[in-house]
This record gives C-alpha cells, sequence and structure tokens, in this order.
C-alpha cells in the first residue's frame, strides 16, 4: 500500500505548465536535486514578502487620485482607475469631526454608518491615528495611508494563513500574492479584514480545530456578511462525514463572537447598529449585478423589493443545487471547493457588485482550483471590470464630452466577469464530480483544508455516491482504508492509492 510523502512540499513548476513557463523568468522549475528546505527562504517568507510588494504597487496605482483626482474634478478619479471609499468617507462619515459611528447621527441622507460594527471599529482605529490638525485634503491623505498600513497586515496575513492552509501546497499562496485584482482593488474599502479573519478560520479549520474557526468567522461575519454562507458549506460537508459535534462547536464559536461584537452596539445604539441591514434591504439595484442590465433594458424595471425577493429565491435555489453537488458527488467536496461555491453564488445572485467583492473569492479559488491557467482566466476578466466600472463612471460624470465606456460597453463587462466567475465554478464542480481531475487530490490527498473532515469515511450520500462501484466499495470497505483519488499517471507512478487512517 503506498502512502504520500507528507513532508514533500509540492512543487507547482513540476505539475503546472503555467507555472513552469512563469519561473523560467527566476531560473526555471525546480530540479530533483535542489534542497528544499535549507534556506532562510521559506515559502512563507517568501509569498508574505511578495504581497507586501504587490500591495505596494497597489498603493503606487492610486499616486494619480492622491496627488488630487480625489479631491479636483468629477471624473478624474474614474479616468485615471485609481478611485477609493476610504478618503471620501473620512468626512462623509463624521471620522473627520470626531463623531462616534453607530452612536452619533450624521448630516445628510445617511443618518449612520452603514458598515458592520468591526468594519466601524477598524474604521475609527484609523481615524485615531490619523492628526486632527492640517487641511482636510492632507487629513484625508493620511487616514487613507493609515487605513492602508492596516490593510497591509491583512493582506500579510491572507497570503499567510492561504499558504499554511494545504501543508504540502504552500507555494499555492502565490497565486493570491501575485493575484493582479488583489493589488488592484485592496484600498478601494475595508474588506480585507473580513477576508483576513475567513482566511484564518479555514486555516484553525485546517488544523483540526473548530471553536476557534468558529470564532474568526464570527469575527468575520461582524466586519462582512458574506463570511456566514461557509457555516453552510461546513454543515453539508458535516452532515455527509457525521461530524456533528465539530460542526456545533464552529457554530457556536461563530455565533457567540458575532454577539460579543454587535451586542453591545445593538442595545446601546440600536437605530445606527441595524443600519448596515436596512440599508442593504432599502438600496436599490447597483453596479455590476446582473439585475442592472436587466433594470437597464426592461421597460417597467423591477422595485427594490421585487429584486430583494427574486435575489433570495435564486440564492436559495443555488443552496440547493450546491447541497445536491455536496451529498451526491462520488467523494464528499473538500471544503474549500464548497466554500467557493456558496460565496460566488452570492456574488452573482446579489443586486451590486463592487469591484473589490473579488477579493472575497481570491483565497477560496486558490485553495479550491490552485491551477494558474484558470485563475489567471478568471483574473483577466475581472481585471476588466475594474477598468470598465471606472470608464462606466468616467462617462456618467463628464457631461457633454461622454468620455469612458457607454452603458452598452458596461454591461457587456458585467457579463464577462459573471462568465469568468461561472468558468471558475464550472471548473470546481467538474473537480468535484471527477476527483481524479482535481490537482489537490491527484497526489492521493483527501482533503487538506478539511481538518477532521480530511479522510473522514462518507457516512451519508445520495444518488450514485450511495451506490459506488464495486471495486470502490470493496476498498472503502477494507479496515482503516479508503479509496484515493489521481491520474492513472500518478497511480502508475505510486504517488497515490490507498492511504491507511
Amino acid at each position: 500500500m503506498t502512502s504520500v510523502d507528507e513532508d514533500r512540499p509540492v512543487q507547482p513548476t513540476q505539475q503546472d505548465e503555467v507555472a513552469a513557463a512563469g519561473s523560467e523568468l527566476i531560473g526555471g522549475p525546480v530540479g530533483r536535486r535542489a534542497l528544499l528546505g535549507a534556506t532562510w527562504w521559506t515559502p512563507v517568507r517568501v509569498i508574505a514578502l511578495v504581497a507586501i510588494g504587490m500591495f505596494a504597487l497597489g498603493m503606487v496605482q492610486k499616486l494619480p487620485c492622491y496627488n488630487g483626482a480625489w479631491f479636483y474634478g468629477a471624473s478624474s478619479q474614474y479616468t485615471k482607475a485609481c478611485y477609493s471609499d476610504i478618503p471620501h468617507l473620512f468626512q462623509g462619515r463624521g471620522f473627520a469631526d470626531g463623531l462616534v459611528p453607530y452612536f452619533d447621527k450624521l448630516p445628510g441622507d445617511m443618518q449612520y454608518l452603514e458598515y458592520p460594527v468591526l468594519t466601524g471599529v477598524f474604521m475609527e482605529v484609523a481615524s485615531w491615528l490619523t492628526p486632527g490638525t492640517g487641511t482636510i485634503q492632507e487629513r484625508e491623505q493620511i487616514y487613507w495611508l493609515v487605513n492602508s498600513g492596516m490593510l497591509m497586515v491583512c493582506a500579510v496575513v491572507i497570503a499567510v494563513c492561504v499558504t499554511r492552509t494545504h501543508r504540502r501546497r504552500p507555494w499555492d499562496g502565490l497565486l493570491v500574492a501575485l493575484a493582479p485584482a488583489f493589488a488592484l482593488t485592496a484600498t478601494i474599502n475595508w474588506d480585507l479584514l473580513a477576508i483576513a479573519f475567513t482566511a484564518g478560520a479555514m486555516l484553525m479549520w485546517s488544523r483540526s480545530r473548530p471553536l476557534a474557526f468558529g470564532v474568526l468567522l464570527g469575527l468575520a461575519t461582524a466586519a462582512k456578511l458574506y463570511p456566514v454562507f461557509l457555516l453552510f458549506a461546513l454543515f453539508l460537508l458535516c452532515w455527509r462525514a457525521a461530524k456533528w459535534r465539530e460542526f456545533g462547536l464552529a457554530a457556536a464559536g461563530t455565533v457567540g463572537a458575532w454577539l460579543v461584537v454587535n451586542l453591545p452596539v445593538m442595545l446601546l445604539a440600536p437605530e445606527g447598529w441595524k443600519k448596515f441591514y436596512t440599508f442593504s434591504q432599502e438600496r436599490g439595484v447597483d453596479f455590476g449585478s446582473f439585475w442592472l442590465i436587466l433594470q437597464q433594458r426592461m421597460i417597467t424595471p423591477f422595485t427594490v423589493d421585487t429584486v430583494n425577493t427574486l435575489a433570495m429565491v435564486l440564492m436559495a435555489l443555488s443552496c440547493l443545487g450546491i447541497g445536491a453537488l455536496a451529498l451526491t458527488a462520488p467523494r464528499r467536496p473538500r471544503f474549500a471547493q464548497l466554500a467557493l461555491l456558496v460565496v460566488a453564488a452570492f456574488i452573482l445572485t446579489n443586486k451590486v457588485y463592487s469591484p473589490q467583492y473579488v477579493l472575497w473569492l481570491i483565497p477560496l479559488a486558490v485553495l479550491a482550483r490552485p491551477r494558474w491557467r484558470d485563475f489567471l482566466i478568471w483574473q483577466a476578466c475581472e481585471v476588466l471590470y475594474f477598468l470598465g466600472i471606472w470608464m462606466n463612471l468616467a462617462y456618467s460624470t463628464s457631461g457633454k464630452l461622454r468620455t469612458g465606456l457607454p452603458e452598452e460597453g458596461y454591461q457587456l463587462v458585467i457579463i464577462v466577469h459573471m462568465l469568468g466567475t461561472l468558468y471558475l465554478c464550472a471548473v470546481v464542480v467538474r473537480d468535484i464530480l471527477m476527483p481524479e481531475r482535481d490537482v489537490v487530490r491527484r497526489d492521493g490527498s483527501d482533503d487538506p483544508s478539511g481538518g477532521v473532515l480530511d479522510g473522514a469515511p462518507d457516512v451519508i450520500a445520495l444518488g450514485r455516491a450511495a451506490h459506488p462501484p464495486r471495486h470502490a466499495a470493496a476498498a472503502q470497505a477494507a479496515p482503516g482504508a479508503y479509496v484515493e483519488w489521481g491520474t492513472a499517471e500518478t497511480l502508475r507512478n505510486g504517488t497515490a492509492g490507498e492511504r491507511s487512517l
């Protein structure tokens, strides 16, 4: 019986043709006689430094706006594609005047801060580190720099957590560090805070620490709504593996951590606390969603309530489909695969898609499908969308000049973004239905990010999964063994087979 070498890291340049071609810039693929692990430059350190470098390049890309486009001219921040919410909300949400989020009422239409509590705390801490003297432009510039420094820490945490989640595939973290959409969108908003907590939660689950996973996921949900959907993915997998105790700990940790953050504000400032949730319900169809295309092309557009209802129905149907996939697949899907599908379903059915939402999917995409070709195809679609939304805003704010991307062109880049996301989901679904195509399982691994699920037998299965072929059923029935997936080539080479538990 052949076992997987747990200590030998997978080298992408030996498995991925795109990675191998790209490595020619730094000397070519790793050789058979390379002394791995004999240098200070470990994968974690290299990837952390690359993440810092790429983040810094993203900050440089915002330089035209920092030097004036945020402050002068209606459309220059769009034509230069360097827009950020951060400097505008410093004054727009009362931080420049020392107002306390959720407690102090704001002048204007937005009466309270429309962000979840932990994100509001992040924004407030950054305002404490911003000097109270100087012109408002200088203070907004410093506020953006302070937030960028804090968000850079989050970016490094994300890259390191992804690097360490799959023990044998540390170099996959380079996909996060080098993702062009990551660098372009990192400082548009505060999403990296929630993503850092989510990446930490995934790392804790991979280490079989469900309570720590739950606590971090609860903190992530207190910063952004989307991380809570990972609990649904985990529920399906724990159901199939009958790991109810671990799921209970994870759910309890999530709810407990969320309440610790939210309950004080909920009780002391209920109107300010609920603004995020009421705003999410009341806002109309916005940029990036297919709902916007429908609204622009319909004679009688949907009302906000109708869109809310239809979006919830589509999300519910997507979850039913994902649930059916999880319970009928030949082998239980990997946690990262199902997490990607659930979050992508939320993104695709939502009534708004801000350009920084791509950040939600990047760590999950790397863990679910660490294949450079597929990742770069998807990233190319997202970079095109990033440019398209700013060119469309430039068009709508340029007055009679009408320079930029008109409505029909913007609709096209929305479709490209959606097709790119659907393509990524399609290859992940294929990997779930055909585990031998999964690059993570090709070497005989089961679910490196699955923690207690890794190698666990399937207790619940429906459809064809409940009636495996005779040879597979016999292998699964063997005490202490389960079938591992791999290509015919890897099986011949002895890198996949059955592994003792």
